[in-house]
């Protein structure tokens, strides 16, 4: 608001090492309003990327494959309140034709509970599968959503859970002063038959568990993820029966001062997690070597506030973002809003280039992903 044309926007930013124009915005497409933009994802055969607003949960499609450098909306969805019930949407991931969203909240209350909605490529709506809210395996879902991963070879998707639309839109220190509404927060993951897309197993993550990682080594079989509210790091792993077990596996910074985990990123060997903490704009490097025991060997402050975290494919450069939610981001001079790249040698993070969205007029920056081809990123 109040920052450029006051539009949520997608914007482009060239990050080969050997262009000209390394580091610098070279496009930027605006979507015609404010619907507080959020996470992204592209289709199976990234040609196109989806974007969601978590306030008017219009979803987004951009054009990706023909001109990476320069996206184009083509369409635009508005009625997934009026297909699913469901507002929020949140994450987007790819099926073979098909697009998978974990959305955040409902059109009835605004409250927590929630679902997934699966739309085709061309953006037909197709099914909605509700959270689970029953027991099972021992433990009573709570009907919250966050994020969602899947593990083919398993056949096995893994859901988190976060807040409604009534504590994501409130401001954070009216938030957090409230009672009732820090009882608002989703304490559970659930394990699915992906096939079936029937929820098998409840799993108790107290404190907000968010984002998911599947350790994308073949070998391995487990994922982690990071709780919010008690600054853990959980581990995902088959409990030996045919089912699942979450287990507390580390410490992210001093809980008592809530340093606030919110998004992560795990190495392609499965060695290593990058995890960001947005209240004391840290950046932490955790070694997973025994992902029994994760052991935290770097620590950097990478800005005032910092949220998204993305890293190459090769882990010698890492991405970061400030943004968490319009309404969270801190205020005055701490609110900093930027891109900012670094390169990793194993030992430091060394700064390779920033994008100030302050002092470009872009607004605030969130989520981050590597384009379909070419060497941009979007």
């Amino acid at each position: 608001e109040g920052v450029g044309d006051g539009s949520d926007k997608l914007v482009t930013i060239d990050a080969h090492p050997k262009s000209k124009s390394y580091g610098k915005v070279v496009h930027q497409l605006s979507v015609g309003g404010r619907g507080e933009a959020h996470h992204m994802g592209f289709t199976d055969d990234r040609k196109h990327l989806w974007a969601g607003g978590l306030d008017d949960s219009k979803i987004h499609i951009f054009d990706v494959g023909t001109d990476p450098a320069k996206p184009k909306l083509v369409k635009t969805i508005s009625d997934l309140a009026k297909q699913t019930g469901f507002v929020g949407p949140h994450t987007f991931y790819a099926m073979p034709g098909r697009m998978m969203i974990q959305a955040l909240s409902n059109s009835k209350d605004h409250g927590g509970v929630t679902g997934i909605a699966v739309y085709n490529n061309k953006g037909a709506y197709v099914a909605k599968y509700a959270m689970p809210t029953g027991e099972l395996g021992g433990a009573k879902g709570d009907g919250y959503g966050y994020d969602l991963a899947i593990n083919p070879r398993k056949n096995v998707l893994l859901t988190s859970s976060f807040a409604g639309w009534n504590n994501y839109m409130m401001d954070m220190g009216k938030m957090v002063k409230d009672g009732e509404a820090m009882k608002r927060f989703g304490n559970t993951m659930a394990a699915w038959d992906l096939k079936a897309m029937k929820p098998k197993q409840i799993m108790n993550v107290p404190g907000s568990p968010l984002e998911i990682r599947w350790s994308l080594n073949p070998k391995d079989n487990w994922a982690v993820t990071a709780t919010a509210l008690t600054s853990k790091s959980w581990r995902i792993k088959p409990d030996g029966n045919g089912g699942w077990q979450a287990k507390d596996v580390a410490t992210i910074g001093d809980p008592a001062k809530i340093p606030l985990p919110v998004d992560i990123s795990i190495s392609a060997d499965g060695k290593g997690l990058w995890v960001n903490t947005f209240m004391d704009g840290l950046t932490r490097y955790f070694d997973l070597s025994n992902p029994e025991a994760p052991k935290e060997i770097y620590t950097k402050k990478t800005g005032k506030q910092v949220n998204m975290v993305s890293q190459s494919w090769d882990g010698k450069r890492v991405y970061i973002t400030s943004s968490l939610l319009a309404n969270w981001d801190k205020k005055g001079e701490d609110n900093e809003q930027f891109l900012r790249a670094f390169h990793w040698d194993g030992k430091e993070l060394k700064p390779a280039f920033e994008v100030d969205f302050t002092k470009e007029k872009l607004g605030r920056a969130h989520h981050m992903k590597f384009s379909a081809k070419g060497g941009k990123k979007a």
